[in-house]
């Protein structure tokens, strides 16, 4: 399989990982979002540590990559923050249309900063599964302004925080990275978490406990899989998380798609297939180059 492949089932992946820790969340009731977000992170943290002490990497990394995995923690950490406070005062599908912004930018980042350009038919695809995403989604936007900017801030953190992830790729290791990231926002997160505490049932401890597992899983494919593709490539794939928690919605939550929606599950599986056989014959005619 070649890497840009391998990518692209990382992410894939990933989305899975996050959707379902989008889909425990919800289930786990009316908690602070500080808290939701705080349990998130401290599980990751404990899970890839086991994953850093194993291997006898080092815990926070090589010294020359700190300034590297500092500002990629604190940007990742304010695109949670931010992301969570859209959830918190818009329409899900509001909310989630806006972090759905963060392929473009990330692609529009990795061209400015990492000079990794986009072929047409990549911004076309990406085009394709964005309208698709708005099929299924449906926002419905309201006078209120504020939450709204704050959504698609949470996406620009987002993507700058995918953008440094691609530079770190080959320079530490993935657990190292998620490590990091998962401890440095507890850290931020446990003086807001012990201020707004609110008591919890074991549904509620165990529902976060699998939220916190399955974000790890979506935070080990995403960081595998930048270090594999360049985000011009294989982005487009991570917009299988709305398609994963369509079906959630309907399994856990009884909420059945309309026609729209089902529209723009066919467009991203179609701009995905698309981008998947060009791919392919890229990987072909390199390889092809290569022998001759």
């Amino acid at each position: 399989m070649s890497d840009r492949n391998k990518g692209i089932w990382l992410l894939l992946v990933s989305a899975l990982g996050f959707s379902l820790m989008g889909a425990f969340v919800k289930l786990s009731g009316d908690l602070p979002t500080m808290q939701k977000a705080f349990f998130r992170n401290i599980i990751a943290a404990i899970i890839t540590l086991g994953f850093v002490l194993h291997h006898r990497e080092r815990i926070f990394g090589k010294k020359e990559n700190q300034k590297l995995l500092l500002y990629r923690s604190a940007l990742g950490a304010v695109g949670i923050v931010l992301n969570f406070y859209a959830i918190d005062h818009l329409v899900l599908s509001d909310a989630e249309m806006l972090n759905k912004l963060s392929p473009f930018i990330l692609i529009i980042f990795s061209a400015v900063f990492l000079k990794e350009s986009a072929r047409r038919y990549q911004i076309i695809a990406v085009l394709i599964a964005f309208a698709g995403t708005l099929f299924i989604i449906q926002p419905e936007f309201s006078v209120e302004v504020f939450p709204y900017i704050v959504g698609v801030l949470g996406a620009v953190f987002a993507a700058g925080a995918y953008t440094l992830l691609r530079v770190l790729g080959s320079r530490e290791k993935h657990y190292t990275v998620v490590f990091y990231f998962s401890f440095f926002t507890t850290l931020v997160l446990l003086p807001f978490t012990i201020l707004f505490y609110e008591p919890m049932s074991w549904q509620q401890w165990a529902l976060l406990l699998l939220a916190g597992v399955c974000a790890t899983v979506g935070q080990f494919g995403i960081t595998l899989a930048y270090k594999f593709a360049p985000a011009s490539e294989i982005s487009i794939f991570f917009y299988s998380t709305v398609v994963y928690s369509a079906l959630l919605s309907i399994i856990l939550f009884g909420q059945i798609p309309t026609l729209l929606s089902v529209a723009g599950y066919v467009i991203i599986f179609g701009a995905s297939f698309y981008m998947f056989l060009k791919n392919n014959g890229m990987d072909k005619s390199e390889a092809a180059r290569k022998v001759s």
